[in-house]
């Protein structure tokens, strides 16, 4: 694609990158058949093609982001499938972020967006506001017929049956593995997952410890600043992540770190992209440190060999979580390993297409998102499993709201396939969470 960004333009490095990007794109279209919001709007202009041709208009001529440019780039979801599909390599990632930070700078949204963008990123990313943010959202839910905004009723709709107490095993602090170590790792414990499903982090400390790793619980270390990141607000996703990068380097220049593994897909994405977020920033060589040893839990527990198991006789239908498959390119492991513990692995049609959770996007085009999570729902639901399982939190709360299915973490039947405790999702009529546990040695 030729573009005509002058010399004084390209001095900015968002716009250099943006440049690029814009340059690799062919025209093509072979991004058009992956794209779930294509496929359920059918408008070329929501497709990567059609928003690249607006960011390319809007970036070039430096022009204030006009309604029609803001809605179609706010209907990304930010799924990645077109850049696994894209044969010319077009990072869309990274020109879509800058769009939408550039979005945020010039377009006057109306103040009803506003509002609801400055009240998702005072409360997602702090756990304890969330957790109490869930408790009102339950106590409203009876008056969510009065609630005009879809938006905000689907805010209401998001508060889990039970919300669970909090784990002190979120707490910083180490963990020793129960045998030799093997292995001395940072476990992030992220900011909404730890509102929303506690098990998810008890499960992968007991499973960690008892295959020799040290499991370090970094003091100063939160929020990976995604939410924030892809709602266009880079100085508070920035300044999120850079308390995260100066925890972790701490561990590194202190007693050492092998790897920071993180088990929710969507955070992994933006911590691996740390290197290029502050690529202009003194932070710079530590980000680049961090990106270099962030590991989803299924890469690490590729390395730690875990056992064969006996036939568990049951059916998962794994779900690939969007960051993880298209944003990490992480195909096959979850799989390999649930297979591998004595798991019977079957997928939906068309895996490759989103759930519709994509972080907030599920609260701020909840139309768009209903129809990509009935779909996702009824393909799953067609394979007859056991029990949904999958590596992100954002998806897991999305598909189970509206399946009868057990839905779980793909580390929760690994701890339990090798002495773990049995998920509490799969436990009839209990979905409490196992909070406060101390891990289970075994």
């Amino acid at each position: 694609m030729q573009t005509t960004f002058t010399k004084e333009q390209l001095q900015d490095p968002g716009t250099q990158r943006a440049n690029e990007i814009l340059r690799t794109c062919v025209h093509c279209g072979f991004c058009t058949a992956t794209c779930p919001t294509y496929q359920v709007l059918g408008d070329e202009l929501d497709s990567p093609r059609g928003r690249i041709y607006l960011i390319k208009d809007m970036l070039e001529n430096q022009r204030t982001p006009d309604a029609k440019t803001v809605k179609h780039i706010d209907r990304c979801l930010s799924c990645l499938a077109c850049m696994t599909t894209c044969p010319s390599g077009v990072h869309y990632m990274h020109l879509v972020d800058h769009a939408r930070a550039y979005i945020e700078k010039h377009y006057d949204r109306p103040w009803s967006d506003r509002a609801l963008r400055w009240l998702l990123a005072r409360i997602l990313p702090y756990p304890g506001r969330f957790r109490l943010a869930l408790f009102g959202a339950k106590l409203a839910r009876p008056f969510r017929g009065l609630v005009p905004d879809a938006r905000l009723r689907a805010m209401l709709d998001m508060a889990p049956k039970h919300i669970p107490p909090v784990s002190r095993n979120d707490d910083p602090q180490n963990f020793h593995p129960t045998g030799p170590r093997r292995k001395r790792v940072a476990l992030m414990t992220g900011c909404a997952q730890k509102a929303l499903n506690t098990d998810i982090n008890d499960a992968t400390i007991r499973l960690l410890r008892r295959f020799g790793c040290e499991v370090v619980v970094a003091e100063g270390a939160g929020c990976c600043g995604a939410l924030t990141h892809h709602m266009g607000r880079e100085d508070e996703s920035h300044a999120t992540a850079a308390k995260n990068i100066r925890a972790w380097c701490a561990e590194m220049d202190g007693q050492g770190l092998d790897a920071i593994v993180i088990n929710t897909s969507g955070c992994g994405t933006t911590v691996k992209d740390y290197g290029h977020m502050f690529r202009n920033d003194p932070l710079a060589e530590d980000a680049a440190r961090v990106s270099s040893l962030a590991m989803d839990i299924s890469e690490l527990l590729m390395q730690l060999d875990l056992p064969e198991g006996t036939d568990k006789e049951l059916t998962i239908a794994y779900h690939a979580a969007c960051s993880l498959q298209h944003g990490q390119q992480i195909k096959t492991h979850p799989k390999t390993l649930l297979k591998r513990a004595g798991f019977k692995i079957v997928e939906p049609a068309d895996p490759h297409l989103c759930c519709g959770s994509a972080g907030t996007y599920n609260l701020m085009q909840p139309e768009i998102s209903a129809e990509l999570k009935a779909r996702k729902i009824k393909t799953l639901e067609a394979r007859n499993p056991d029990l949904i399982a999958a590596g992100n939190i954002g998806c897991m709360m999305q598909i189970g709201s509206a399946t009868g299915l057990p839905i779980v973490h793909t580390v929760e039947l690994l701890d339990w396939a090798t002495g773990g405790p049995k998920p509490r999702a799969m436990e009839a009529g209990n979905t409490v969470s196992r909070a406060g546990e101390v891990p289970i040695l075994r």
